[in-house]
């Protein structure tokens, strides 16, 4: 029973990556764009956590804690600069 839940949870996170790859490409604007990226690492890191549960081992959650610090200071800077214009000032 747990298999077959991990199964349909994976199919839908990466359902919802897809989703959020089209309003990246398509998005109307800039923002849209930014919080599509963010919350695409999100996905990432639940396929990634989804993975090691399914194979049974945690060697995949420093590799998501790694894509969570990495996409949380693409956020920022990515918010700073459609804010400012550049992200260093």
């Amino acid at each position: 029973m747990m298999t077959i839940a991990l199964y349909i949870t994976i199919a839908m996170v990466t359902l919802a990556a897809l989703l959020n790859m089209y309003r990246l490409i398509i998005g109307p604007d800039a923002a849209d764009r930014v919080l599509a990226l963010d919350t695409l690492y999100i996905n990432a890191i639940a396929l990634i956590i989804l993975l090691g549960i399914t194979l049974g081992t945690r060697m995949y959650q420093e590799s998501a804690l790694l894509i969570a610090v990495m996409g949380f200071v693409g956020t920022v800077a990515m918010a700073k600069y459609l804010k400012r214009g550049s992200v260093i000032e």
